[in-house]
């Protein structure tokens, strides 16, 4: 371990809000491909990469359809980022982290495309020190690529960063790279599977973190 400490963050359910509208336009896209699947299936499954999500959802006989249901997802998930919000206090956790000398990292596996609009959402590019997209991963969580990518582009060891997410994939991941994970409910999931998956400590979302952040994870990160 070194004195240079960071915290990674996921964006989706994290940051902003857009878990449910990632539910909906998976389900949507789905339906339009012949397929059936309840949300409540897909929204345990939000947080995987597309085929990940489709082998979870549909059954590994639905992965030849994966680039065309990843598509029509993207397609329908973009008429909805005017309208796309942080969640509460997102960007002063940002800034807070940032302030206390912390290397802040978005750990995001979206698109480029979609991940300049999240970042046009947070509004906060002068606190980042680094960010990734699913250009910097093979493998999409629950495998750790993305979170390895990120301890590459910070310069960070696992043993010196922490990452904050809001899925049962994100604590996996985090686990398998070496990584401490806090949970955020804000996505959907809640407390006690972010616990049973591993989280160090969970919050309701990004505003209760940070009106814990002195005693929190992340201020002994």
């Amino acid at each position: 371990m070194s004195d240079r400490r960071g915290v990674l963050f996921d964006v989706d359910g994290t940051l902003v809000d857009t878990t449910y509208i990632h539910t909906v336009t998976w389900w949507q896209a789905i339906r339009q491909a012949g397929f059936d699947a309840t949300m409540a299936v897909i929204h345990r499954s939000v947080g995987m990469g597309s085929e990940n999500l489709v082998e979870q959802v549909l059954g590994k006989e639905a992965l030849d359809q994966v680039d065309q249901l990843a598509d029509s997802h993207k397609a329908l998930y973009a008429a909805y980022w005017p309208a796309l919000r942080l969640l509460p206090a997102a960007r002063d956790l940002v800034v807070r982290c940032h302030e206390a000398g912390l290397v802040t990292v978005l750990a995001s596996s979206a698109s480029e495309r979609e991940l300049t609009v999240l970042k046009q959402v947070l509004d906060a590019d002068d606190y980042l020190d680094h960010s990734t997209s699913s250009d910097d991963a093979s493998s999409s969580k629950p495998d750790p690529d993305i979170v390895l990518a990120a301890l590459k582009k910070a310069e960070l060891e696992p043993g010196d960063a922490i990452f904050v997410g809001d899925a049962v994939w994100d604590v996996e991941a985090s686990a398998k790279a070496g990584l401490t994970c806090i949970g955020l409910e804000s996505g959907g999931t809640s407390a006690a599977e972010l616990r049973d998956a591993g989280a160090v400590a969970v919050y309701r979302d990004p505003a209760d973190l940070l009106a814990a952040f002195d005693e929190s994870p992340l201020a002994s990160s």
